[in-house]
């Protein structure tokens, strides 16, 4: 699944986390971004039970967050209880 930029720059604007106009690489941007994507496949999964492909994109992508959040955490741990409380994530 490709984001337009567009969608993009919505995602990264929504959650207030840019330092910059420029700032689609910091890791509560990322982390934005593999958020949002997760949730869609989640939806998709829900719908095409037997789709392993998505499933298995999905479980990677579920890691990277994860290990985004374990950088985080180890090196602000504020930003990284304010990510997981803008984004509802549960840890």
């Amino acid at each position: 699944m490709s984001l337009p930029t567009e969608k993009k720059q919505e995602i990264f604007a929504t959650q207030g986390f840019k330092k910059s106009a420029e700032d689609t690489g910091s890791a509560e941007s990322q982390i934005a971004l593999f958020t949002y994507r997760i949730s869609h496949l989640t939806g998709h999964l829900k719908a095409h039970k037997h789709d392993h492909g998505t499933r298995q994109g999905l479980l990677k992508l579920v890691g990277k967050r994860r290990r985004l959040l374990d950088y985080l955490m180890r090196k602000d741990i504020n930003r990284y209880r304010a990510i997981i409380a803008a984004l509802g994530i549960r840890k």
